[in-house]
């Protein structure tokens, strides 16, 4: 039997959690949270905003000079949601600080990057309604006293995206608009690397587990973790990890109109990734474009660790062509 001080779930250098329930958060070598800034390099500013007081969900805003001297002229929104398996990550970590003003600069796009409630101390779907309040926020447009939206944002071009269990985060929160009656539809949707799992292995999944392929994830480390951030979850057949199982809801119901979906040939997720792709294709879908890029000798999130290599600059400007 295990006593109350007995590890029931650890992941090594981030957090363990007690058979009494009590969380350790460790000092892990993740990035640091950065303050929001003016980045005179990129020529983007940013600053945090409070959605939801009786919460604390809350986003950082990044706003490109070249939109903000142009006052006559709208632009679109992005509404972006960071990774790290639904229990590290921040939108305020110096990963995301660095990708969003780049992007941000790149398209002259406005990013509304989501801090969401993690779990294990919130456990799903707690993120997922977080996220749901901040989409809703930005396409109800009720932000009437956000200045930067209401003076330089198209509400008809709203997107959608997020790396990792962000991308998963994205996939619901537009499948949640693809079934609200009377929703805008939102423009286009970007899954970068995104979370999807499951109990049976794909193929290419034995592969790159068996030539440790990835160094970044592990089959026994995905296996733990979906059912560690949702309890009483069915497993890692639970439509919400796996939207491709027997009886989840059919991606036709996306709420866009484009789709793209960013893979690392490395990443042990990558064949999820292309099923997505492959799904979405056959569903029945009436948007009007989906698009697959396959990143080639890379691993999962390499544009957050390494983001001047030749791929993740190729996957920028890929990104810059489908908002605009």
């Amino acid at each position: 039997m295990a006593t109350n001080n007995e590890v029931v779930w650890e992941v090594p250098s981030y957090l363990r959690v007690y058979k009494d329930g009590h969380v350790e958060r460790l000092a892990h070598p993740g990035p640091d949270f950065v303050p929001a800034t003016y980045d005179p390099i990129n020529e983007v500013s940013s600053k945090d905003i409070i959605i939801e007081p009786n919460t604390g969900v809350s986003a950082r805003l990044y706003l490109p000079k070249r939109v903000e001297n142009k006052p006559e002229k709208r632009f679109p929104v992005l509404v972006y949601y960071h990774g790290g398996g639904f229990f590290v990550g921040s939108a305020f970590s110096s990963w995301n600080q660095n990708n969003l003003n780049l992007l941000s600069s790149k398209a002259n796009i406005i990013i509304v990057s989501v801090e969401y409630r993690l779990a294990p101390e919130h456990p799903l779907p707690t993120g997922y309604e977080d996220s749901w309040q901040a989409l809703q926020w930005v396409i109800s447009e009720t932000n009437n006293d956000e200045a930067w939206l209401q003076n330089h944002a198209d509400f008809g071009r709203v997107f959608v995206s997020g790396d990792s269990a962000g991308g998963n985060i994205a996939h619901h929160m537009v499948m949640r608009i693809g079934s609200s009656e009377g929703m805008k539809v939102i423009k286009g949707m970007v899954l970068v690397h995104p979370y999807f799992w499951g109990v049976e292995r794909l193929e290419c999944e034995i592969e790159k587990a068996g030539n440790e392929s990835s160094k970044v994830l592990t089959v026994d480390s995905l296996d733990k973790i979906w059912p560690s951030v949702c309890p009483g979850t069915s497993g890692n057949d639970d439509d919400r990890i796996n939207p491709f199982v027997d009886g989840a809801p059919s991606l036709a119901g996306l709420g866009c109109e484009k789709v793209m979906v960013c893979v690392a040939a490395k990443d042990l997720l990558s064949g999820r990734g292309k099923i997505y792709y492959e799904k979405l294709k056959s569903s029945g879908w009436k948007g009007i474009m989906v698009e697959l890029l396959e990143s080639h000798g890379e691993d999962h999130c390499f544009h957050l660790f390494n983001p001047g290599c030749d791929k993740a600059l190729e996957m920028m400007k890929c990104l810059v062509g489908f908002f605009n």
